[in-house]
């Protein structure tokens, strides 16, 4: 299995995954994920790592628990 190479999403990627994850939605359905993987020109893998990252981030920040199933925001 090849492995992706960490990718630093550009600014103007940042402001598109940024302006998803807080205005549109923190846990994207797979057709959504797509449509944004192809707005950003991230792979579908990429923006989901990204997605990830970010919502364990925010729930850190919210003092919320890190388990993804045990409260949705």
């Amino acid at each position: 299995m090849a492995t992706e190479k960490p990718v630093t999403p550009t600014e103007e990627q940042l402001e598109i995954l940024e302006y998803n994850f807080s205005k549109v939605n923190k846990h994207p359905d797979p057709t959504t994920l797509c449509l944004i993987a192809a707005e950003t020109g991230l792979s579908e893998e990429q923006t989901l790592k990204w997605f990830k990252q970010r919502l364990a981030e925010w729930r850190k920040s919210e003092g919320l628990p890190s388990e993804s199933g045990s409260v949705r925001d």
